[in-house]
């Protein structure tokens, strides 16, 4: 099958879990994860680092997240008591008028494998008790029995009467057996049964260009219909496979694309041969875009949530009630003061031309004018990075420069994302 890109960076990224989830507190781990990122790119061609914006959509599967499964009638109170997020949404009954609807009104057919209906992952945090980053997550509630049809395909299936609710996550591969270690030690006498079935199914993204249009329909389908109206079976069989799983928009960004879980062993739909790519050109999408993934790039019981912006990627609920880390998290957000940022970044030389350079993570990002300290290197890709910059130096420095480095400059990217409050 033809790729984009070699199939690198996935497999090394899992193989050097353990440094990679610990380079953030050890000089040695933050030269491992530099020198693995800039050999990863020096594997791109100049045709390949430039055509992501035209080349799209692309799809990858993400070997660096893998897949829990939560089961229980308990499922739902336990999470919600743990996580940044509200994840109510998951357990109600969708409808056209429910939020928990990937569309306002009917966006397909229901089949014997689809419901009509289907609530969107819902992307969230864990924290300490003190309110720093632990691990990020994203939830999928699997569709019910009785919101499809019936294998005749005469009516609703069977409805689930036992109370178990079921909820699949895709989360940080490194740190796997932490987390696992972590809900069991909260689970107490909660009836949830947590297992990992990464061996079972994959996470993909489906990112690139015309994917962030805002509209749940794929365009492939949605000019399937007779006429040019909008073939909402079409749409059905696109979006989801003969297993009944499907593609989700990013809960995070429209500009992120769509996001799933699908049997390990099976292609997910719409992913054509020549588009399928390495998790490397997801990884320099999210870093052109300024969204850090995983507790490598959100540093683990250092990161706070809002410097991090998970408040605008959708991962924080400021009106669900308690939860671990929550006062913190509260304080910060009605003190309504963030002086510091992640910052998506170019390296650059004295011209102004994108440069390549190895920069180990933790690097100081430095104030030329008044020699002080502007920010911190998060983690670098070639000539694009991300970094924890104090926004004040960021936009108004005349030059930022990288301590050790000669020759080049820091050039701060605002993201068009942003809300206008942060712009500020």
């Amino acid at each position: 099958m033809p790729r984009l890109l070699p199939e690198t960076f996935p497999s090394t990224w899992r193989l050097a879990g353990t440094a990679l989830s610990s380079f953030r507190f050890a000089a040695g781990g933050r030269s491992s994860l530099s020198r693995l990122v800039h050999s990863s790119f020096e594997k791109l061609s100049a045709e390949e680092k430039g055509s992501l914006e035209a080349a799209g959509p692309l799809a990858c599967p993400l070997r660096s997240r893998s897949v829990i499964r939560l089961q229980g009638t308990d499922v739902f109170k336990f999470l919600q008591g743990l996580l940044t997020n509200d994840v109510r949404p998951l357990a109600e009954p969708c409808s056209p008028a429910s939020p928990a609807s990937s569309s306002a009104a009917s966006s397909y057919l229901p089949t014997t494998n689809l419901p009509l209906y289907q609530p969107s992952p819902v992307y969230a945090a864990m924290l300490t008790p003190q309110g720093r980053f632990l691990y990020d997550l994203f939830l999928y509630r699997p569709s019910r029995p009785g919101e499809k049809l019936d294998r005749a395909g005469t009516g609703p299936g069977p409805e689930n009467h036992d109370g178990d609710h079921t909820l699949f996550a895709d989360v940080d591969g490194s740190l796997l057996d932490e987390l696992l270690g972590c809900f069991r030690k909260y689970r107490l006498r909660s009836k949830v049964e947590i297992a990992d079935v990464t061996e079972e199914l994959t996470c993909w993204q489906r990112f690139g260009r015309g994917l962030d249009q805002g509209s749940p329909e794929e365009p492939e389908a949605a000019g399937l219909g007779w006429g040019g109206g909008v073939d909402l079976a079409g749409i059905s069989s696109a979006e989801g496979n003969t297993y009944g799983w499907r593609w989700f928009r990013d809960p995070r960004l429209l500009s992120l694309g769509f996001r799933g879980i699908f049997p390990a062993d099976t292609i997910p739909p719409l992913v054509e041969a020549d588009k399928e790519t390495s998790e490397e050109n997801y990884l320099r999408w999210r870093l052109e875009r300024g969204v850090a993934e995983g507790s490598t790039e959100i540093p683990k019981g250092e990161a706070i949530p809002l410097e991090y912006n998970l408040a605008g990627l959708n991962a924080i609920s400021f009106d669900k009630g308690c939860y671990v880390g929550q006062e913190f998290v509260a304080r910060t957000h009605h003190r309504g003061v963030i002086r510091k940022r992640l910052l998506p970044f170019k390296i650059v030389d004295k011209t102004g031309a994108e440069v390549e350079k190895e920069i180990a993570s933790g690097s100081d990002i430095m104030d030329a004018a008044s020699d002080k300290k502007a920010g911190t290197v998060g983690i670098v890709f070639g000539s694009r990075g991300m970094g924890l910059l104090r926004l004040e130096e960021a936009f108004k420095s005349p030059s930022l420069t990288i301590k050790g480095q000669e020759g080049v400059e820091v050039k701060v990217i605002r993201p068009g994302w942003w809300p206008p409050e942060w712009r500020q």
